[in-house]
């Protein structure tokens, strides 16, 4: 999904992207949804000193169930329930198995390389969630409104994306940004339902219920 980078970010004067992104069911039906907006075609370095970004492990679920990051940062993964979880990736762009830890404890994983990657515990399949690892730092989250503002865009025509999980299909359009300007793009995304997944083995998952620790 992520396209090819086209060029490196210099350092001059930038732009920003806005617009709204509406998000909705295969029926149509809007849908209130978390949703990532960014560029692509430059690379750019994470800011320096970042905070890792965290996604925790809660009423087993992860929360939020998507973020996204910039190549080289760091993810944390604390455990919030009184259970132990599990925290794998089996996504092309970086596999990873954190094993099993209990309630307070984290772990946490770095991300050298762009792509999507899809995270699950091999002990609740109803836990999913999605990292982003991004080439720069133009990302955004959707507002609740459905609006959005990625500021500090080098000038130049890109492509802005952006992406819900269960999305059914990449959105994508190319952007042109003029230093001290708004660029405007607005984008539709279509969600599918949850797709299954395996367990860290490559095996379906057993019937499970709530593991807790003493």
């Amino acid at each position: 999904m992520l396209a090819a980078l086209a060029g490196v970010a210099a350092a001059a004067p930038t732009g920003r992207v806005v617009g709204k992104v509406t998000i909705t069911d295969a029926d149509g039906k809007p849908v209130d949804a978390e949703a990532i907006i960014y560029v692509v075609g430059f690379t750019e370095l994470p800011t320096k000193d970042a905070a890792p970004t965290q996604i925790a492990q809660k009423n087993r679920a992860f929360v939020p169930d998507l973020v996204a990051i910039t190549v080289g940062e760091t993810v944390t993964f604390p455990n919030r329930d009184a259970f132990l979880h599990n925290v794998f990736s089996q996504s092309a762009a970086r596999k990873f198995d954190l094993g099993s830890f209990k309630k307070d404890e984290q772990k946490a994983k770095d991300f050298p390389d762009p792509g999507v990657i899809d995270v699950y515990c091999n002990i609740h399949p109803e836990m999913a969630a999605t990292i982003l690892v991004l080439p720069n730092r133009a990302h955004t989250r959707r507002n609740g409104d459905g609006s959005y503002v990625i500021a500090g865009v080098p000038a130049g025509t890109w492509t802005v994306f952006a992406y819900t999980r269960r999305v059914t299909k990449p959105v994508s359009a190319s952007v042109t940004v003029v230093a001290g300007q708004d660029s405007k793009v607005d984008l539709t995304l279509v969600r599918g339902a949850e797709e299954q997944h395996l367990n860290k083995y490559g095996e379906k998952y057993h019937d499970t219920g709530t593991t807790t620790y003493h």
